[in-house]
């Protein structure tokens, strides 16, 4: 027993000493002193080992045992040691070198135009109401003279949540929700994130929109165009043209689309503007009387005009780009081009 414990000191010194990491000289105690290991084994024979001799042989197993714990403990350090000599030769800091500087962030180019909307309506006395995403669909539709089955709804790919409930295709449900808790006159916009079951180049299921609503006792279309061209001009440069084309919107009567000249082309034809020299910005028109009647407003004491616009649109005509969803990729060397 006495020789077999000397071969196992031997054996366990010579391995100890020969492990190169912490993994490995963990590996070799544990097949040493381990529940399961050589010593723990040896133990197990105690019971064959005379009475008489029982002393010496335990005094000798433990002798061994803590000769591979000390040296164990020693290698450690050893490696330890090793290491960190390793990393501070190999992993010098050269503080020479100039520094790499701190990369601030910016906002994003959907959010610079959608500030800036904003602010030109702000400056022209409009004031920022907001909704919910998740709509009812009578906020949605229903009060907006887009009545069940319409074929008006066809127009905007819906995502259902239920029955009754969507995930608003317009921030006009806005202008619906303000009107039912208070009284003209009524200035406001209402911009936010809309959604729509359609993605390609030029659409994306969530996208930002900015609506707007005026109403009072004596408002003309002529006050429409006044405040659209106005925006337009402010938001594009003095210089640019803008018309009026009849249009339809199941919410405005009469309707209209508003163009600008073409910023690529200054209205002289090109591939984005499809050679006409116009660009489509936003719709507009007079609220309808039915919508007044749904909100309990007298149409025929209170007129007014609303408009909306698609804020990506706006982002993509000022800044030339032709593809929606490079907005949404995260792409850090498309996003620094606006910083």
């Amino acid at each position: 027993m006495i020789e077999r414990l000397e071969d196992i000191k031997k054996q366990a010194e010579n391995e100890l000493r020969n492990a190169v990491d912490e993994v490995t000289l963990h590996n070799v105690k544990a097949r040493f002193l381990g529940r399961k290991g050589i010593i723990t084994e040896v133990l197990k024979g105690m019971r064959d080992v005379p009475q008489s001799e029982r002393p010496r042989i335990g005094q000798a197993i433990n002798e061994v045992k803590e000769f591979i714990e000390g040296l164990f403990e020693a290698r450690l350090r050893e490696i330890k040691e090793e290491r960190k000599r390793h990393i501070l030769l190999t992993e010098k800091v050269d503080v020479t070198l100039p520094g790499k500087g701190t990369r601030l962030g910016n906002k994003h180019p959907i959010t610079q135009v959608m500030e800036e909307i904003v602010g030109i309506f702000e400056r022209m006395g409009f004031e920022i109401a907001e909704g919910p995403e998740v709509e009812l669909d009578y906020y949605n539709f229903e009060a907006l003279n887009i009545p069940r089955d319409h074929p008006a709804r066809d127009m905007q790919d819906t995502f259902y949540i239920s029955d009754d409930v969507v995930l608003r295709t317009h921030t006009s449900p806005v202008q619906i929700r303000v009107m039912e808790k208070q009284k003209p006159p009524i200035k406001v916009i209402a911009p936010g994130k809309v959604y729509r079951c359609d993605s390609d180049v030029s659409h994306t299921p969530m996208f930002h929109q900015v609506e707007g609503l005026l109403v009072d006792e004596r408002v003309t279309f002529s006050d429409l165009k006044g405040v659209l061209t106005q925006f337009a001009r402010l938001l594009f440069g003095s210089h640019i043209k803008v018309r009026f084309r009849p249009s339809f919107f199941p919410f405005t009567e009469p309707s209209a689309e508003v163009d600008i000249e073409c910023v690529i082309c200054a209205g002289k034809g090109c591939r984005v503007c499809k050679n006409s020299g116009w660009l489509e910005i936003l719709g507009c028109g007079m609220v309808d009387p039915e919508v007044f009647r749904s909100v309990q407003y007298d149409p025929q004491r209170y007129r007014g005009f609303a408009f909306g616009l698609g804020v990506e649109r706006i982002t993509m005509l000022k800044f030339g780009i032709n593809d929606i969803r490079l907005f949404f990729e995260n792409d850090i060397r498309f996003l620094k081009q606006f910083l």
